[in-house]
């Protein structure tokens, strides 16, 4: 049942998908260090970089995020954090509190976040919604094909040219190899959908390269 569960999870969000308009490609690489303060604690430091286009996207981004997590059940864990990006255009200040809820393969994150731009007077309040199945594809674990869909919600108005409701679907599918018990490295392609009023829709495919270290 594992490979129809992940197919699922990749191919469903096409079916409402809109005619394709404005796209871009874009290159993201992010470093991930994570610290077990103890048996129910941890913290991780995640880094991402981002080569995007100017005209469709506002050109470079980086971002820097700490993010607390604490396990209060099996498979359950309450957390939270803050990041910063900037690009090109603007800088943003963001915090953020999360459920992640893991079972067998799949693996659940709700997120709500409060954003601060330079640009705004006041935050944004955006509800992200993700569901990943990660299938092991050898005996000793070392491969895993990944599959992932997350929704964003925005909750109100921080400026007027905002929308309200659904605003933008990712969907992510690649493969994750273990170089040790405490690193693994992620290739993904991430097919980004940004939902517009009255206008068509923008697409942004992204090859994505992560390093993940755990200690």
């Amino acid at each position: 049942m594992r490979f129809p569960i992940l197919l699922a999870a990749i191919t469903l969000p096409l079916i409402v998908a809109p005619a394709r308009a404005a796209e871009d490609t874009q290159l993201w690489v992010s470093e991930a260090l994570t610290f077990k303060a103890d048996g129910n604690d941890s913290v991780t430091l995640d880094f991402s970089q981002r080569a995007r286009s100017d005209a469709t996207s506002g050109g470079e981004q980086s971002l820097s995020r700490i993010t607390w997590d604490h396990r209060i059940a099996d498979g359950v864990q309450v957390g939270g954090g803050f990041a910063y990006l900037k690009s090109e255009v603007d800088q943003e200040l963001r915090f953020h509190q999360q459920l992640t809820v893991t079972y067998g393969i799949l693996q659940s994150r709700t997120r709500l976040e409060q954003r601060f731009f330079d640009n705004a007077d006041e935050a944004s309040w955006r509800l992200r919604e993700r569901i990943q199945a990660t299938v092991p594809l050898d005996a000793d674990k070392k491969w895993a094909l990944v599959g992932a869909t997350e929704f964003f919600f925005h909750l109100n108005r921080a400026k007027p040219s905002d929308k309200t409701g659904l605003a933008v679907m990712r969907l992510q599918g690649g493969i994750r190899r273990s170089l040790s018990k405490s690193v693994d490295i992620q290739l993904l392609y991430m097919r980004q959908q940004t939902f517009r009023d009255n206008k068509a829709d923008t697409f942004n495919h992204v090859p994505w390269l992560s390093l993940n270290w755990r200690i």
